[in-house]
């Protein structure tokens, strides 16, 4: 175990410790077995269709790159958002792209350039429908104006950060030739051999960009990505709803904003964080009983990282992968080197050749 994973293992147990803390577990225990079932039901077949809306944005968002098949591309999905819910440090977000580029054929920096824009798109959206609920849906009239003014100052603050960011992937996308001759440039104070590595990588990375110079393809995107954040609101709607915690659906929208915050502490899982986020956001805002705050948080927890974790150990027994191995193989993605099939299965290997075969099955041609 690294020196990075036990921190996190840790801050995780901390703050899991932290938020149960406050609880009654037997008063937790209770209010899980008179939750409303069907509800619950419902919000882990709205996750059946997020996998499809991640892999059909991703794919405009990919379309300059080069092409991709929707097969590939949503096995890829399934299997970085089980790596994230299962690994620290976001691994998923390392090993998503590099199933891509090696499946597909595809420049590796390129490809992870996408999901930088990915996550740009999704803040923005993210900011969208908290703006929606502040201001069209009745926020203002609900949350008490002590919180209110942080949630607009922050939001603010986050668009105005969001704004900078694709103005810099716009620059980066418009003029990758110019980013390769500054990064070169370094060479006066770096070994030539290095600087121009860095200005081949930098140069490929600005590439992955390519969407920023392709409206079409960027605006079937962002639209695509409300339908997909509606939905992971509203599964937090229905699981809130079905422990008796009444809020209007459209405040989803505020408890979805929290918990982006909450999955960012780089935890395994999100373990801690999560919990801890959605609680505070229902208390404070909604004055929801701690205990079912509690209750409903682990439940949503569930709900939210089974089905990512289930489908991607499906999709990875299918090709040939192994849970052991999908730590070792973020390392890979992250060396930037092929993986041998043995460190995918999560086997010991002396060392992976340069061609080596790609870790996914080239089906679905």
């Amino acid at each position: 175990m690294t020196i990075r994973t036990a921190l996190v293992t840790l801050l995780a147990i901390a703050l899991f410790a932290w938020f149960l803390s406050r609880a009654n577990l037997s008063s937790v225990a209770a209010e899980i077995a008179h939750a409303r079932m069907d509800l619950i039901v419902w919000s882990i077949g709205i996750a059946v269709v997020m996998p499809v809306l991640r892999a059909v944005r991703w794919r405009y968002l990919l379309d300059p790159v080069g092409p991709t098949r929707f097969g590939p591309v949503l096995r890829a999905t399934i299997i970085g958002f089980a790596a994230l819910a299962l690994l620290p440090a976001r691994a998923g977000d390392v090993i998503r792209p590099y199933l891509v580029a090696r499946t597909e054929r595809l420049n590796a920096a390129s490809v992870f350039a996408t999901i930088v824009m990915e996550r740009a798109l999704d803040i923005i959206v993210v900011l969208t429908l908290l703006a929606s609920f502040v201001w069209l849906f009745g926020g203002r009239a609900i949350l008490p104006p002590a919180v209110l003014a942080p949630i607009q100052a922050s939001a603010t603050l986050a668009g105005g950060i969001v704004i900078v960011l694709m103005a810099v992937m716009w620059t980066l996308a418009t003029h990758p030739e110019r980013i390769e001759r500054l990064v070169a440039s370094s060479d006066r104070v770096l070994p030539r051999r290095v600087a121009h590595s860095l200005a081949r990588l930098a140069r490929t990375f600005s590439e992955g960009f390519a969407v920023a110079r392709e409206p079409r393809d960027l605006a079937v995107a962002f639209v695509l990505s409300f339908p997909l954040w509606v939905s992971i609101a509203f599964q937090a709607w229905l699981v809130t709803t079905a422990f008796g915690i009444a809020i209007p659906v459209a405040a989803s929208f505020l408890i979805q904003a929290m918990l982006v915050i909450g999955v960012a502490v780089p935890t395994p899982g999100a373990v801690g964080s999560f919990h801890e986020a959605y609680r505070i956001a229902v208390t404070t805002f909604f004055h929801a009983p701690n205990n079912a705050a509690v209750s409903a948080a682990l439940v949503l927890h569930a709900v939210s990282f089974l089905t990512s974790i289930v489908p991607g150990v499906i999709v990875m027994a299918y090709d040939g992968m192994s849970v052991a191995g999908l730590g070792r193989l973020a390392g890979v993605a992250r060396e930037g080197r092929p993986a041998s099939p043995d460190e995918v299965r999560g086997e010991e290997t002396a060392g992976a050749s340069a061609d080596e075969v790609p870790v996914l099955r080239p089906s679905g041609r």
